[in-house]
């Protein structure tokens, strides 16, 4: 099935908000399912108070005391990112949200920025808890490459711990997405358009393709003007985290593509961003 994502270090951007503890507590969760290291990062100097709140914090939530904490002057977002590119951080967690109450789950200024220059994966919570539910419903945003296979294949066991009772595979397809594959069909005499068919059977395949296991997958391909039909469908099956592997383009940078890049801005759900 693929071995576990190999992350050996999983950090947590801390700031003293009322939900620290919470984030803590999501962070701890994702550290026991990679059995990976514990980084904090704090946008700020250290000084006796805010080192005591860190080690009630560590004790309270049973994590280890000699948890490395890094203390980093500067606007939080710049000093988190400093931090993980220095730290080679695997996997930065962090609260979603600017503020505890929103009509509309916009991104906080530190987590979007994490999310569009972030060097690591990001995990983002929307409402991280103090005894975390698991993640019964999930999201994976896929297309056919081999980078978004290896991604569902190392998901597949952390969506087994979970107890996930649903994982949704799905493919966005968006009016844009048709007419360009008109456009190449057309361009290739012989060639016929791909029907609604043809990427339903493509996306079983896909799935098939990642092996056996125990976790329910249902494949779904998700049509709409823009991309934003995804996040529709998100919430439509109240899922409690969305997964979106990125891959690498010829420059070697990771940007969230086209039909995805609306979570930059809003988000429907907890987030798991692959790099």
């Amino acid at each position: 099935m693929g071995d576990p994502i190999p992350y050996k270090t999983v950090a947590v951007a801390s700031t003293f908000s009322p939900r620290f503890k919470q984030v803590l507590a999501e962070a701890k969760r994702i550290r026991e399912r990679f059995s990976a290291d514990l980084h904090l990062i704090y946008a700020g100097e250290r000084d006796e108070e805010i080192a005591k709140k860190f080690s009630e914090a560590l004790a309270q939530l049973e994590l280890p005391l000699d948890s490395k904490i890094h203390y980093e002057k500067g606007n939080p977002a710049d000093a988190i990112l400093r931090v993980i590119a220095r730290e080679k951080i695997d996997v930065i967690v962090a609260g979603a949200l600017e503020k505890e109450v929103v009509l509309h789950p916009f991104l906080g200024n530190v987590a979007r920025r994490l999310v569009r220059e972030a060097p690591c994966s990001v995990m983002l919570f929307t409402t991280p808890a103090a005894k975390p539910k698991p993640l019964r419903r999930i999201v994976f945003i896929a297309d056919y490459s081999d980078t978004r296979l290896n991604a569902l294949k190392r998901m597949l066991p952390f969506a087994a711990a979970e107890s996930c009772e649903r994982l949704y595979v799905i493919r966005i397809i968006t009016t844009f997405d048709q007419a360009r594959a008109s456009i190449h069909a057309n361009a290739r005499r012989h060639a016929k358009t791909s029907t609604d068919d043809d990427e339903e059977e493509a996306l079983e395949r896909f799935v098939l393709s990642a092996g056996a296991t125990d976790v329910p997958i249902e494949a779904r391909c998700i049509r709409g003007n823009t991309g934003l039909a995804a996040s529709d469908f998100v919430q439509s099956v109240k899922a409690d985290l969305l997964v979106v592997p990125l891959q690498k383009n010829a420059g070697g940078t990771q940007r969230l593509p086209s039909n995805i890049a609306w979570v930059t801005d809003v988000i429907p759900c907890n987030l798991w961003l692959i790099r």
